[in-house]
């Protein structure tokens, strides 16, 4: 089983103060022989016609030498489990965690272009 990330439990404070419920710490799912391990599996009543909402979440720190690398890896990592949760006919919607400041200067530049 992988390592906790360095936000693990501040992510997870902020879901269970957001009324969610933590289901699984890990959330581990196997697709074909292969056992993988997302961070939290988290639960919540949106409401009693529509029932349960239930998520996924992978924590990422972004603490590397190299943010694009960190960003390489964050990105195939939410791409791989997005396939694998379909094949696994899990119903979950998968988030991806990360810092405000992360989020800020990593995920709103856009890389490429002219």
């Amino acid at each position: 089983m992988p390592r906790k990330d360095i936000y693990h439990e501040t992510v997870k404070r902020a879901l269970l103060k957001g009324d969610w419920t933590i289901t699984h710490d890990p959330f581990s799912f196997k697709v074909g022989q292969k056992d993988l391990f997302a961070d939290l599996g988290a639960e919540r009543l949106i409401s009693a016609d529509k029932g349960w909402r239930q998520i996924i979440v992978e924590v990422k720190s972004f603490v590397g030498r190299s943010e694009v690398n960190d960003l390489e890896n964050a990105v195939g990592q939410y791409v791989l489990y997005q396939q694998a949760l379909k094949e696994a006919q899990i119903n979950r919607d998968l988030y991806l965690a990360v810092t405000q400041p992360t989020f800020n200067q990593i995920f709103q530049i856009p890389l490429g272009g002219t």
